[in-house]
């Protein structure tokens, strides 16, 4: 009797604790699980134009661009850590030209924060960025010669300072006084040419090669950056991203400059369309053409880059 008694109080006790366990695991789980934000997007972007008997003239063309982000956010009372995967590819074919590329990126984001305080919109922060493309670039018509591949270039930002955090203003601004910027060009062809800032290769006076390009550019600078988002407008919201750099050992106050505005219209649940400019200015990278009219692109240095986009997309989050 007294044992059964004993086993009757030692499996009411195990399940007791199991129960109890198991309760305070969930409740656990459930609280990290809440920590995270998942946002999971692709997006099409479609613009297409047709003539038929048009008596002002014109070349039918159509154009597409697939964009895929996806996001994983940890975010508590003092810690927030923010990652991003973004990659995009387009492509644009027009009568009686080859198709060409419009878009190609690969990009990776991982920014960390820490506040003292639950109250303050200050964090210290570390953040890092890395770059790149999938398929070769062309200077068109010229489809002889990649003037970029995957990997070339390939840019690298790591960093520390502190970030200004609004969720309701939905605005952040941060300040480095300590970022390494590393560019990296692995096809040597474009790495003897000195594409992208990297040490050109050195010849003789017989045009025999002496040294080989560089492969890395090593950069330690200034990292300034900020985000905007706001609706201007029942259904239309705007996105602003700007990022500044300018290298402490290579004429430091030459700014480069990575700036975007987007204007994101909500049509319905999965259509949308979409108008933004990209403006880029980077010293490094110079400008290639053709002087000579002899079919050889020569470097004549920095100029401003701007990019345009129109069109209508779907939307589909998963």
């Amino acid at each position: 009797m007294r044992l059964k008694l004993f086993l009757i109080i030692t499996i009411l006790y195990t399940f007791n604790a199991t129960a109890s366990t198991s309760k305070d695991t969930l409740s656990i789980d459930s609280a990290l699980i809440t920590h995270w934000e998942e946002t999971n997007n692709f997006r099409f972007i479609f613009t297409q134009n047709s003539f038929v008997n048009w008596s002002a003239g014109g070349n039918n063309s159509i154009s597409g661009i697939a964009k895929i982000n996806i996001k994983r956010d940890y975010k508590n009372n003092h810690k927030v850590w923010e990652n991003e995967l973004k990659t995009y590819y387009g492509l644009n074919k027009e009568a009686r030209r080859e198709l060409r590329k419009t878009e190609d990126l690969i990009e990776l984001n991982s920014s960390f924060g820490y506040r003292k305080e639950i109250t303050s919109k200050w964090y210290y922060s570390a953040k890092f960025n890395f770059k790149t493309q999938f398929a070769n670039g062309y200077k068109y018509p010229n489809k002889d010669k990649p003037i970029s591949k995957f990997f070339s270039p390939a840019y690298n930002f790591l960093g520390v300072g502190s970030e200004y955090f609004s969720k309701e203003n939905e605005l952040k601004v941060y300040l480095s006084p300590l970022t390494n910027k590393m560019t990296f060009v692995y096809n040597q062809a474009l790495a003897n040419e000195g594409a992208f800032g990297v040490s050109p290769a050195v010849y003789d006076n017989a045009g025999n090669l002496v040294t080989s390009g560089e492969n890395l550019k090593v950069e330690v600078g200034t990292y300034v950056s900020s985000e905007w988002k706001t609706m201007v407008m029942e259904n239309i919201k705007m996105s602003h991203k700007l990022i500044l750099y300018s290298d402490y050992l290579n004429r430091y106050g030459n700014v480069d400059v990575n700036w975007e505005v987007n204007f994101d219209m909500t049509i319905n649940k999965h259509v949308t369309a979409n108008v933004g400019t990209h403006f880029l200015y980077d010293d490094d990278v110079k400008n290639k053409k053709d002087i000579n009219n002899d079919g050889i692109l020569v470097p004549v240095g920095p100029k401003i880059q701007l990019k345009q986009l129109l069109g209508v997309g779907v939307l589909y989050s998963f």
